[in-house]
């Protein structure tokens, strides 16, 4: 990806494109079944082959009243600084999947995040699930 990109929706929706080409390349190579860790390794290394830059388990800061507290939240992966990707291999998605997602967001104040099940058939059609918040809204479109 372009180094010191302006955020704009656009630029966001590139980087969520491109991400989720890369969960269904290694999806297309490792199919269903395996754990997350092993789909979080090759996604790491697909996104490392596209030249994309990411933090992966970094550590979600939770402040409470201008407090710091000792929470060990971690995402999975944080793309460009700007796209939050939270990877699952479940039978069933739930819920509190969507929900620690727009936590985490929030928490690092990101506009996007994609929730990535690899244990499905067809990862573009039921295997990702991408969500927008207020942080989206205000940037520019392009």
């Amino acid at each position: 990806m372009v180094e010191n990109k302006i955020l704009t929706q656009k630029y966001l929706d590139d980087v969520t494109y491109e991400v989720i080409g890369a969960a269904i390349e290694v999806h297309k190579i490792m199919g269903r079944g395996l754990l997350e860790s092993v789909y979080h390794q090759c996604l790491k290394e697909e996104l490392l082959h596209r030249k994309i830059n990411f933090f992966t388990e970094m550590k979600i800061p939770v402040i409470y009243k201008g407090k710091t507290l000792d929470i060990d939240f971690r995402c999975d992966l944080l793309v460009e600084n700007c796209l939050l990707v939270e990877l699952k291999a479940v039978n069933e998605m739930h819920n509190i999947f969507e929900a620690q997602l727009q936590t985490y967001m929030k928490l690092l104040k990101c506009p996007k995040g994609v929730l990535i099940n690899f244990n499905c058939s067809n990862i573009f059609k039921e295997g990702q699930k991408t969500y927008v918040n207020e942080y989206f809204s205000q940037l520019a479109k392009e």
